[in-house]
């Protein structure tokens, strides 16, 4: 099984090339392009052999920075079923701000729950990550005066590769890469694709709890309407923690395949 995940996620990185040319336009749809900022925060923090908790905010900026597009914040308990698999169950809250050339009226609350499954493969030089995530979405559209209810199904594949060395290691770069499609389905859903997300990256792993990263997320986002395609070629600046609270008597952790 290993060694089939490591091959899928070489042949990966092989077709980001191409994946990137293939976000295209669909023929008769009209095209929005953004310029955009995120910052992210991810904190991991594990409290047992197989408990932890997780914390996410993410401001998210448009017109190069200069104007507020949405801002995330999530919070899960994470459950280690294994070595290489980490269950995980939360809640979300966030607000989409109009922007681009085809806002919306208004601010656009949301929150919800999600369910999500990560497997890695930590053997090799290369680390490999898949995510499967389900969310219960509660949105508040501008032009309602109730929250509409929808489900969201996420994959995400990811790579990362250090520059030097077998593994990733205090203070060392390294290459990150992933590819996450976005599917809504359900009754309320006003169209099956979603989104797609294109991220390539450089971090630096700054001590064993703390990562830094920089890269380039390229988005495809279908609107509502379903004719309106976003482009966003975004400058993504993470910060990520990876904090063991267990006893001193617990194994040490270096830093997972799994993030």
């Amino acid at each position: 099984m290993i060694s089939r995940f490591r091959a899928a996620g070489l042949l990966l990185a092989l077709v980001f090339p191409l994946l990137a040319t293939a976000q295209q336009l669909p023929e008769g749809r009209v095209a929005d392009r953004n310029d955009n900022v995120w910052g992210v925060y991810n904190g991991r923090f594990r409290l047992s052999d197989k408990w932890g908790l997780y914390s996410e905010a993410q401001l998210r900026r448009t017109d190069s920075g200069r104007r507020p597009q949405q801002s995330v914040l999530r919070l899960a308990a994470d459950y280690y079923a294994g070595p290489q698999l980490l269950l995980s169950a939360g809640a979300i809250y966030q607000k989409v701000y109009p922007y681009g050339a085809f806002p919306a009226a208004d601010v656009a609350p949301e929150h919800g729950f999600y369910e999500q499954l990560q497997l890695g493969d930590a053997s090799g030089r290369v680390q490999l990550q898949q995510r499967y995530r389900l969310e219960q979405r509660w949105i508040r559209w501008p032009e309602a005066s109730r929250y509409t209810f929808q489900h969201r199904a996420r994959y995400q594949l990811g790579v990362l590769l250090p520059l030097f060395g077998p593994r990733i290691a205090p203070r060392m770069p390294y290459l990150t890469a992933a590819d996450e499609v976005m599917l809504n389905f359900g009754r309320h859903a006003a169209n099956v694709f979603d989104q797609n997300r294109l991220y390539v990256g450089l971090g630096y792993a700054a001590s064993r709890l703390v990562r830094l990263e920089a890269g380039y997320l390229n988005q495809l986002l279908q609107q509502r309407n379903g004719r309106v395609f976003e482009h966003n070629h975004t400058l993504q600046l993470s910060l990520l923690l990876n904090v063991d609270l267990r006893p001193e008597s617990s194994a040490p952790v270096a830093l997972p395949a799994v993030y």
